[in-house]
């Protein structure tokens, strides 16, 4: 066999080896299931579940999914973020390398602010018209009185500790 024809032998297993490697770890992270809008996506495969069942208990649970207050509504804007979430969460997840409590970031506050006065807008326009959003840390947000609005109270699971935390804790409420 000539070097040639050996390395592309090589070259063909490892790509092969690297494409099944990618097809099994899309098959168990379930990943075409992040294309859809369903909120038990969320709880797929990192800590969200705390955060789930609080929502099928929330206010908000008949009229918003996951979806509705934490991605853009614009086309472009939706998939990038979900894109860009789907990225550091998967690597936060894998890595254990996350803030516990789970903190959403700036750019998603943005997002869900945005999201919050889609639909209430109306209610709280003369509230915000009070507050000078021009001076740094003077922005009203919705989150600062509602907090826990979508998810209930803040929870902590995750983290390299989490079993530890997990196991000391009293078991939830019926």
């Amino acid at each position: 066999m000539t070097t040639t024809r050996r390395l592309l032998l090589v070259l063909a297993v490892l790509t092969g080896a690297l494409v099944g490697a990618g097809a099994g770890t899309l098959y168990e992270a379930r990943a075409f299931s992040y294309l859809s809008s369903d909120p038990k996506v969320c709880v797929n495969c990192h800590i969200m579940q705390p955060q789930y069942d609080s929502w099928l208990r929330a206010s908000h649970h008949a009229v918003a999914g996951c979806g509705d207050c934490h991605l853009p509504h614009d086309f472009l804007g939706k998939w990038f973020v979900k894109a860009l979430n789907g990225y550091h969460h998967s690597k936060a997840f894998t890595f254990q390398d996350f803030h516990e409590p789970i903190i959403i970031k700036p750019r998603n506050a943005r997002v869900l602010q945005a999201n919050c006065l889609r639909c209430h807008g109306d209610l709280v326009h003369d509230l915000l018209a009070t507050r000078d959003a021009a001076r740094s840390g003077d922005e009203l947000r919705c989150v600062h009185c509602h907090a826990s609005a979508g998810h209930g109270e803040t929870v902590g699971l995750g983290g390299p500790d989490r079993d530890a935390r997990r196991m000391a804790a009293p078991p939830p409420p019926p």
